[in-house]
């Protein structure tokens, strides 16, 4: 299984792939496997799936660590899994302003439509005033109560963001790492293992479609190349910050945000403000998530990991 402390590739590969797929598989054991009665309602589904998820990342984790040459804990959480406490105010803040680059068009976007609103606001004879200042507080407070109890945006914000990255980053990454496989092999390899446990959305996407193949295939297929490319990008943030929250932020912003806004028939300059936001996504890539903005001291470690304290010939 290991050799000179080091992971096996077949090993660290087979452990990644049982891993995604038991990520799939346990959210249909409770009715496929355990043959509990269907839930009462959506809710209690919904939560019945974020058990299996947290069930899912417990084993995950406990797996990693039992593979991983190292069996000190604090090795494991604080280094390999990247569940930090340092430093934290960096990996939230810069990995967020720089995925917010790829997001200019939509920002623009949506300040065009608040100009919008508040114009028509204006014009209809409303004075801007304490009283109607208050209303619309309250209206936002009002709104902020019903998305905290929607199931859905605790699916979207907090049980899949926090389950995927410990699965597929914090898990998965280091088990690469230490099998002796690159860097950018393994940016590469974690988003196809993240695409494999999408898969089970087309069987839905193809019973609302009517059961029509190609046009399921078509949706499927932009979800996976989506989440290939953000996963390549939470790999990378992992990577180089070696902050598990780096890659987090991430997700949940892009959750929340959804797909970059590229053209809107509103004003042909959003995609200039795209073009613009990306050019600085790429310019800034490699400066804002420089390991030494996340760490103390790398200069006594070729990694921020410290696998090459484990083994010589890791090298990130």
């Amino acid at each position: 299984m290991e050799q000179d402390g080091v992971v096996s590739k077949a090993v660290a590969l087979i452990a990644c792939v049982a891993m995604a797929l038991f990520y799939v598989a346990i959210l249909y054991a409770p009715t496929v496997v355990l043959r509990l009665p269907p839930p009462p309602s959506f809710k209690s589904f919904m939560i019945r799936r974020f058990l299996c998820a947290v069930v899912s990342s417990f084993l995950s984790l406990f797996l990693s660590a039992l593979i991983l040459p190292t069996k000190e804990l604090r090795h494991i959480f604080g280094g390999v899994f990247g569940i930090r406490g340092d430093h934290i105010w960096q990996a939230v803040v810069i990995p967020l302003c720089l995925t917010s680059l790829m997001y200019a068009g939509s920002m623009f976007l949506k300040c065009l439509l608040l100009l919008t609103s508040w114009r028509q606001h204006t014009s209809s004879g409303d004075a801007l005033s304490f009283a109607s200042c208050k209303c619309t507080l309250q209206r936002f407070f009002d709104w902020l109560s019903v998305i905290s109890s929607n199931v859905l945006v605790w699916r979207n914000y907090v049980v899949a963001p926090i389950t995927e990255e410990l699965v597929f980053r914090a898990c998965m990454i280091p088990l690469l790492l230490c099998g002796g496989f690159k860097a950018y092999s393994v940016i590469l390899l974690c988003p196809i293992f993240f695409s494999l446990a999408h898969l089970n959305h087309f069987v839905e996407i193809y019973t609302k479609q009517n059961y029509r193949i190609m046009k399921a295939v078509m949706i499927i297929g932009l979800q996976l190349g989506y989440t290939v490319v953000f996963g390549s990008y939470a790999s990378f943030l992992f990577i180089r910050t070696g902050h598990l929250i780096a890659p987090l932020v991430a997700h949940i912003y892009c959750n929340f945000m959804g797909l970059p806004a590229l053209y809107s028939q509103k004003s042909g300059f959003v995609s200039v403000t795209f073009i613009i936001g990306f050019l600085g996504f790429l310019w800034l890539l490699f400066p804002m998530t420089g390991p030494d903005l996340y760490n103390d001291s790398i200069d006594n470690c070729s990694c921020w990991q410290g696998y090459c304290t484990w083994i010589e010939r890791i090298r990130i």
